[in-house]
């Protein structure tokens, strides 16, 4: 019963109770994701049998110990995670699971959206889904007639790089949606993101850009796309893939993707092979496009950052659009392009 289990709130400022949950985590093969907002235990007799987390919508680091299982413990740590959840204004929900446990969560409410055997299963519950997702898009580009390549950018920031990519898929067919990755986590806030990318692609009459939002390289479907974390990525990329393939392309009719070459960063080289890997066993063709270069150097939103970073403008303005020059020259940029000079980026 739950009386005999006393629930507990940690203090995720303090190292040695953050340091319990962790050891009680790595038992079922679980870390503890340092990004977490939230976290509560299930003791009994002063012992921790069970805990569960929060970060942004998704549920994790949910664990039971095998011994008190079957006991409706589970379903407790969910339930408190969903109230503080949706006391903090969220009311949509991903589980990010194995999939030898989807089940569990299934019979709590959530859908199963897609999985990767043996690693892992996404499940979703609350105010929203994919497929409320999928028609919102559908209504948003009923001018767009026919097969749709889509192509999904990130933009930290937009380049004559991206701009040549949605270019040649816009050439070659009849309607491209572009997305743009939503998560908040690069220099370039998302508003600004999407918003360079509409402006540097609209003059394109039959390209239309959407947020891609929690369904495409998010926080749900691809949390190491952000950590550069190559040991999960396999799972990852095979995940975010299925989604799209699966629950996204379908409905939106999307017979193509578009993707750059990428001969820099590891992850986003891992991506583009599983996508040429997995996508055309959907029915889904994969276009790498080699990418363009300014006197014999490739452009690549990374060296942008650096340039800002040198001051080199005379060289920003030879790789970026008109739109994307005049936005990091401008007032609103001024912070950004200050934090960029004072630090590293990654991203």
């Amino acid at each position: 019963m739950f009386e005999d289990y006393e629930m507990e709130f940690v203090d995720l400022k303090k190292s040695g109770q953050v340091e319990e949950v962790r050891q009680f985590l790595a038992a079922f093969g679980l870390s503890f994701d340092n990004d977490v907002e939230y976290t509560v235990n299930l003791r009994s007799n002063g012992r921790i049998v069970g805990t569960g987390s929060f970060a942004g919508e998704v549920l994790r680091n949910i664990a039971v110990d095998e011994n008190v299982q079957g006991s409706g413990l589970t379903a407790r740590i969910v339930s408190q995670l969903m109230q503080e959840a949706g006391r903090r204004g969220r009311l949509h929900y991903f589980i990010f699971t194995r999939p030898g446990k989807a089940h569990l969560f299934a019979a709590l409410g959530f859908q199963e959206i897609a999985r990767v055997e043996p690693h892992v299963a996404l499940l979703e519950t609350g105010v929203g889904s994919i497929d409320d997702y999928c028609r919102e898009i559908q209504q948003k580009t009923g001018h767009l007639q026919g097969e749709k390549a889509a192509v999904v950018v990130n933009c930290n920031p937009f380049t004559k790089g991206h701009r040549a990519l949605i270019e040649q898929a816009a050439a070659e067919n009849k309607a491209v949606i572009v997305f743009v990755v939503s998560e908040d986590r690069s220099l370039f806030p998302f508003a600004d993101r999407l918003m360079l990318v509409r402006e540097g692609v609209a003059d394109l009459a039959n390209v239309a850009v959407f947020p891609a939002g929690s369904y495409i390289i998010s926080a749900a479907t691809f949390p190491t796309y952000f950590t550069r974390d190559l040991e999960q990525v396999v799972a990852q990329t095979r995940l975010d893939i299925e989604v799209f393939a699966t629950r996204i392309a379908p409905p939106l009719g999307i017979k193509f993707r578009y993707i750059g070459e990428e001969p820099y960063c590891e992850v986003t080289n891992a991506y583009n092979q599983a996508m040429l890997d997995i996508l055309p066993t959907h029915g889904i063709a994969v276009r790498m496009i080699q990418r363009v270069g300014v006197d014999g150097d490739i452009i690549s939103a990374s060296k942008v950052r650096d340039m800002i970073r040198k001051n080199d403008w005379a060289g920003i303005e030879r790789v970026v659009p008109a739109s994307t020059y005049r936005y990091l020259t401008s007032g609103p940029a001024k912070e950004i392009v200050a934090k960029i000079q004072e630090s590293d980026s990654r991203h």
